[in-house]
C-alpha cells in the first residue's frame, strides 16, 4: 500500500478562522481562538494521521502588513518558510474580506505548490457573494482549487480533507503516528493563558504580554505550574494584577480550568506579573520567548 505524507501549511491575513480551521482539521485544540488579531504568534503544526496516510498542519500567524515590532518580522517570516516548505497550501480568506491579498498571490505564483483557496465563513453571506468571490480568486490563481467553506460548523471540510489527501506527495510518516504536535506541554499551557488574557483585557494590553513557563512539576496527582506573565510597562502590570489581585486571580481561575480539561490532570497554577520594556524589540527576549530568528 502507498503512503501518502506533507506538510499542508495554512496562510492568510488575522481574522479569517485560520486557528479554528486548524483545529477543526486536526480535532484537537492546539490553536488559541479569539476575534481579536495577532492571536497566533508562532507556528504550530499538528499532525492528522489514516492508515495510508500522515497530514502535517502548520497553523502560521497572521500576515503582518506595517510591522511595528521585531516580533512582527518574526512572524511574517514562519510565513516565508512555511511557503518554501510546504506541500499544499491552504489559503484563508473569507466572503466579506476585501481583495487585497495580492502580495500573497504574486508570491504564490513564484511556486509550483498546489493552493486550496479556502473561502470561511459563508455562513455569514449570501450565495451571490460567495460566487464572487470563487470568481475573483478563480482569475487571479487560475491553478488554485476553491473551496467555500464553514470552519466554524465544519461546512466542506471533508471535501477539503478528500482534496488535500489526492495532493500528498509518496511519501513515510514524518513523524511517530501517535502524535498530535510537535509542541510541548508547557508550550500550549503558556497559550492558554495567553487566551485567557486575550479575552479578559482590552486595548493595548493583550498584544504587549508574553508568558513564560518557569516551572512545571509533574506529580502523581497534580501538576504545579508557576507562569511569569511578562508586560512592557508598569501601568500594564497593574491593569494585569487587578485590585487587590483581583483581576489575575479571575484569570488564573480560568487558564486553571482549561489547562486541566488540556492535560486530564488537577493543576495548580501560581502566576506572576514581571515587567520587560521594549521586548517586542529586543531579540535576546524574542528569543527566549521562543521566536525563531
Amino acid at each position: 500500500m502507498e503512503h501518502r505524507a506533507g506538510f499542508v501549511n495554512i496562510i492568510g491575513y488575522p481574522n479569517v478562522g485560520k486557528s479554528t480551521l486548524m483545529n477543526a482539521l486536526v480535532g484537537e485544540k492546539l490553536s488559541i481562538i479569539t476575534s481579536k488579531a495577532q492571536t497566533t504568534r508562532h507556528r504550530i503544526l499538528g499532525m492528522v494521521n489514516g492508515e495510508d496516510f500522515q497530514i502535517v498542519y502548520s497553523d502560521t500567524p497572521g500576515i503582518v502588513r506595517n510591522p511595528s515590532y521585531k516580533m512582527h518580522e518574526y512572524m511574517n517570516q514562519y510565513i516565508h518558510s512555511a511557503l518554501k516548505d510546504a506541500d499544499v497550501i491552504l489559503l484563508m480568506t473569507e466572503v466579506n474580506q476585501p481583495f487585497e491579498q495580492m502580495e500573497i498571490i504574486e508570491k504564490l505564483k513564484k511556486f509550483s505548490i498546489p493552493v486550496l483557496v479556502l473561502i470561511n465563513k459563508i455562513d455569514l453571506s449570501d450565495q451571490e457573494k460567495v460566487v464572487a468571490q470563487m470568481e475573483g480568486w478563480k482569475t487571479a490563481l487560475p491553478t488554485a482549487e476553491i473551496i467555500p467553506i464553514s470552519a466554524l460548523n465544519n461546512f466542506n471540510l471533508e471535501k477539503v480533507l478528500d482534496s488535500i489527501q489526492s495532493k500528498l506527495p509518496i511519501h513515510e510518516p514524518y513523524y511517530p503516528k501517535d502524535e498530535l504536535t510537535d509542541r510541548s506541554a508547557r508550550f500550549f499551557v503558556s497559550e492558554i493563558i495567553r487566551e485567557k488574557i486575550l479575552l479578559n483585557f482590552k486595548k493595548e494590553i493583550p498584544y504587549s504580554v508574553e508568558i513564560v513557563i518557569d516551572e512545571y512539576k509533574e506529580d502523581t496527582k497534580i501538576d504545579r505550574i508557576y507562569a511569569t506573565i511578562f508586560v512592557s510597562r508598569e501601568s500594564q502590570k497593574a491593569i494585569i494584577l487587578g485590585h487587590q489581585g483581583a483581576a489575575i486571580k479571575k484569570l488564573g481561575t480560568m487558564a486553571r480550568i482549561d489547562i486541566e480539561k488540556f492535560i486530564e490532570k488537577k493543576v495548580y497554577l501560581e502566576l506572576s506579573v514581571k515587567i520587560n520594556k521594549d521586548w517586542r524589540d529586543d531579540d535576546n527576549a524574542l528569543s527566549r520567548f521562543g521566536y525563531d530568528h
